[in-house]
């Protein structure tokens, strides 16, 4: 490393200081996170290394990646990869950035795996527009006994969902499918999970500039009402879950009540609803009436 170049905490309040300047949201966190990304330093390292220079060559990566998220561009989207449930996630432009309120959606399915485990059944689980292959992963990782389909209408989504099985060890339990909804989909399942797009068409502009510019279109565009994809998954769901499954979905903070009532008018009964960390309505879970 160059003795004469820019410490790493140099290089860290330089990023704080645009970020701040530049009215980024979290931008002592996004500073942190993107550098100690970039030199793949933990929290602790990061600490012990503040005063050490950066080479000439790390410098002016992090130089670029400044740029990157002054132009909007999420921190894990430039990293390459983001962690769910404690696995490592690479992410590419055909897929969904996974977020923390969607490890709800984990957490609420795993005592029902677990019970449903205890039958002595193989556990089969769908995971529908899977991208990263996150839920399902996440879900394999935690039952042993399971193993699972992700689907996507995304080839690349599917790519980086097996890559991310591999990477995780969790490839000879996951498999992937290319279909919308329920069309290329075969067999029963015990465990359906989907955090399917959900926003309403006319709103999808009004979100932030990191949502609008970097995730895909198809995984946040639900419809005129923003229900398209629950309609779809409800008019087929009895047909490919198992009479002691569940269907598990991640929904929008104001869908509870119209998310129930269309899978309520397909045959099914809530058997949960679950509050994300700001007590919003995020995940409902059916199973067959």
């Amino acid at each position: 490393m160059s003795a004469s170049g820019p410490t790493v905490s140099e290089m860290l309040a330089e990023a704080r200081r645009r970020f701040t300047e530049a009215g980024i949201v979290n931008p002592q966190a996004d500073a942190r996170i993107l550098i100690s990304g970039l030199l793949q330093l933990s929290p602790t390292g990061m600490l012990v290394a503040g005063r050490e220079p950066v080479s000439e060559e790390q410098a002016a990566s992090i130089g670029r990646a400044i740029e990157r998220r002054l132009r909007h561009e999420p921190v894990h989207r430039i990293l390459g990869e983001r962690e769910f449930y404690g696995l490592p996630l690479s992410l590419s432009a055909g897929t969904l950035e996974p977020r923390p309120d969607t490890e709800i959606l984990v957490d609420t399915i795993i005592p029902y795996l677990r019970d449903l485990a205890n039958t002595g059944e193989s556990l089969h689980i769908l995971d529908m527009g899977t991208g990263t292959g996150a839920i399902c992963l996440a879900l394999l990782s935690e039952c042993p006994e399971a193993s699972g389909v992700g689907s996507d209408i995304s080839t690349d989504a599917l790519e980086t969902a097996r890559s991310n099985a591999e990477r995780n060890g969790l490839k000879d339990r996951f498999s992937t499918i290319r279909s919308n909804w329920f069309e290329n989909i075969h067999g029963t399942f015990h465990v359906i999970v989907s955090n399917p797009p959900y926003i309403a068409s006319n709103v999808i502009h009004d979100l932030a500039h990191e949502v609008t510019k970097f995730d895909p279109a198809a995984a946040l565009d639900g419809g005129t009402d923003g229900l398209d994809a629950y309609k779809a998954i409800a008019k087929d769901a009895a047909r490919f879950v198992r009479s002691n499954g569940i269907v598990g979905l991640e929904i929008g903070y104001d869908q509870r009540n119209d998310v129930t009532a269309i899978f309520e008018a397909e045959g099914f009964k809530c058997l949960k609803s679950v509050k994300d960390y700001g007590q919003n309505d995020r995940v409902l879970v059916f199973t067959p009436a």
